[in-house]
């Protein structure tokens, strides 16, 4: 929860901050690629974030907008707009919900009043092929509907807009609200993207025109706001299926050339505690807000980080009698929480370097199987896979890139292993590392001791190390991981052991299946000089 409200912070406060357009825009693409959830509507969730009444009533025309162009995607702007304005007529009584879950009861009723004025127009059903889905009860319904949504169009028709002086005399003369048709155009082409991204798009485009629209050249003005970074346009020219991909392996843009005063008075001015208390929430969006853009060589976990430590320190310095004393500290914090992320990184791509990828992964397997024995040995030898796979392409990156690189990806493999958490929990540690603080979530794992409540069940040497002639007809890729597992089952098996012992029997483990399987009798030399590897492994059970 702690993550989807910070996402509805920056998202709302890009609304405030039109500077940050290009941002938005790419944050906007990166969520429609990553993921087309079929949520009930993207309606629902704006109310579900939005809780003020006065944000519903001044914004209930657009959201309604949205949900019919994202519906309705071969309607025109003027036939959308015509029923918008017949479905507010019929639900004007959202705008005067007062119970705390208005906004929810209020986007049920619009679904449901929506759908229900689309099967009643046959004209309409006709149109749209919804024929099928008229015929299903209100949850079907639904269901069919979006699964009539089309988000294959070409991205980059989006930015075909009008020409500057087209635009302005639209806006000048009031044709149309730049706000609605620019809101209209991205909903259509992209019907699983999130409302209130569209939301913020369409209000920094209207921002964008009536500024452009005063200066004397319109043309370089607006394409300066509205264009994508020219970074990301290489992207938006590849297949679907890429770009998504290209977009998350993109350089940040070039850090802009800002004033550290506006940073300043965060942790200087005398008045910071009266803005914390008075508007927290506006306060901390907009901290946020210029350190990100003045840190865009961090990865977002990093600047996450440094704005949990930004909140917990202002919880503390403004109860205090001086509480100027207490915050002044903060940009020594900041640099603090950023250098220790940076050493981490270090140590880890050090340690890939010095041990190499197959032994890096094995140490991998070692600490983690430490942190979570619950897991099977399958589970953490996949897991550990991926860590080491991302220590493989992120490491040998210039140092700037290796950092954000090694965060971002640690963000998402621990991400995965939070969800196997939260569907079956693992341990205490692992709970507490996932659900504390998503910030801090890789320095906690980072961080992780033996679990010392787990009792592994007990097994023999026989049971944890297979002999079995087989493995003479393995792959290189099937030995090492059956190497990996009998590394995993071992420390399961005693997790206080070195890993110098761990290692000893492994390397005599993979000496005797070299020197076995060339063997005339394989099954015969694997029993006979196996015995020694298990003695070697009693020891290591018993000790």
């Amino acid at each position: 929860m702690k993550a989807i409200k910070l996402l509805s912070f920056l998202v709302f406060f890009s609304y405030i901050k039109c500077q940050t357009l290009q941002t938005s825009l790419l944050h906007a693409v990166l969520e429609a690629g990553k993921s087309k959830v079929k949520m009930s509507a993207n309606v629902v969730s704006v109310m579900q974030n939005i809780k003020s009444q006065n944000y519903l009533k001044e914004n209930l025309r657009d959201i309604t907008s949205i949900m019919v162009a994202q519906f309705l995607q071969k309607s025109t702007y003027e036939e959308v707009q015509t029923i918008v304005t017949e479905l507010l007529d019929t639900v004007e009584q959202c705008k005067s919900l007062k119970s705390p879950e208005s906004p929810l009861e209020c986007a049920h009723q619009l679904m449901t009043t929506f759908l229900e004025y689309i099967c009643s127009n046959q004209g309409m059903v006709e149109k749209h092929m919804f024929t099928d889905c008229c015929t299903t009860n209100n949850t079907e319904r639904l269901e069919c509907f979006l699964s009539y949504k089309k988000d294959d169009m070409d991205y980059r028709e989006i930015f075909q807009i009008p020409k500057p002086e087209q635009i302005c005399e639209m806006d000048k003369e009031n044709q149309m609200s730049m706000k609605a048709w620019y809101g209209y155009e991205i909903s259509r082409r992209h019907p699983f993207l999130y409302g209130p991204t569209i939301l913020t798009m369409s209000a920094c485009y209207e921002t964008a025109v009536q500024t452009c629209c005063q200066e004397e050249n319109k043309t370089e003005c607006l394409q300066i706001k509205v264009t994508l970074s020219s970074k990301t346009t290489q992207c938006c020219e590849q297949p679907e299926p890429f770009r998504g991909e290209c977009i998350i392996n993109l350089e940040n843009d070039d850090k802009p050339n800002l004033s550290p005063l506006p940073l300043r008075r965060f942790t200087e001015d005398q008045s910071v505690c009266k803005q914390f208390t008075g508007k927290q929430d506006s306060f901390l969006e907009e901290f946020l807000y210029e350190y990100s853009r003045r840190h865009s060589e961090l990865a977002v976990p990093v600047i996450l980080r440094v704005d949990t430590i930004y909140r917990n320190l202002l919880g503390k310095c403004c109860t205090l009698e001086n509480p100027w004393e207490c915050y002044s500290r903060g940009n020594e914090m900041f640099q603090r929480v950023v250098r220790e992320s940076r050493d981490r990184v270090k140590n880890h791509c050090g340690l890939h370097e010095k041990l190499g990828a197959s032994n890096f992964h094995d140490r991998l397997i070692v600490l983690y199987t430490k942190k979570a024995p619950q897991l099977s040995v399958q589970e953490l030898v996949v897991f550990t896979k991926k860590m080491a796979d991302a220590a493989t392409k992120c490491c040998p990156l210039r140092e700037e890139q290796q950092f954000i690189c090694v965060e971002d990806s640690a963000k998402l493999i621990l991400g995965a292993l939070c969800r196997r958490h939260e569907a079956e929990p693992i341990n205490a540690g692992v709970g507490h590392c996932c659900d504390h603080s998503y910030a801090f979530r890789k320095p906690c794992f980072d961080d992780l001791q033996v679990d010392g409540a787990y009792l592994s069940p007990s097994l023999s040497c026989d049971q944890v190390i297979n002999l079995k002639e087989d493995l003479c007809k393995a792959q290189e890729e099937e030995l090492q991981i059956a190497k990996q597992k009998l590394l995993s089952s071992l420390v399961k098996q005693n997790p206080y052991a070195t890993e110098m012992q761990f290692q000893s029997i492994i390397v005599d483990f993979l000496h005797l299946i070299g020197m076995c399987c060339h063997a005339e009798k394989s099954e015969k030399c694997l029993q006979e000089e196996g015995s020694k590897l298990m003695k070697k492994c009693q020891s290591l059970l018993e000790d």
